[in-house]
């Protein structure tokens, strides 16, 4: 595999992770009525998937310039990883906004 797409692939497997745990704990303080700190960590998981995405961003211009990008399971499994996260934020959000009704 090549040395670059490695390093790219770490790269968004690693950021997605953060995120995906940032919205896990804003689901947590929200669940204990701390809506905004709920809604803060949720800026910060964005602004890491946002990181993992310019890598993906990277690989996706590079095919399109036509350097072929070699898949590997690495790969897929970064791939799979920042889809995932990004899923996560969608729900974490949706969960925010439900205790905030909640609380109310």
């Amino acid at each position: 595999m090549n040395e670059k797409i490695f390093e790219i692939s770490f790269g968004i497997i690693g950021y997605a992770g953060d995120a995906k745990s940032l919205a896990f704990e804003a689901i947590s303080e929200a669940k204990k009525g701390n809506i905004s700190l709920a809604r803060d960590i949720m800026k910060k998981s964005k602004e890491e998937i946002n990181k993992a995405h310019r890598f993906q961003t990277e690989l996706i211009q590079k095919e399109a310039s036509g350097d072929k990008i070699e898949m590997s399971i690495i790969l897929v499994h970064a791939q799979d990883h920042l889809m995932t996260s990004m899923n996560f934020q969608q729900l974490a959000e949706e969960f925010i906004d439900l205790y905030e009704k909640i609380d109310k």
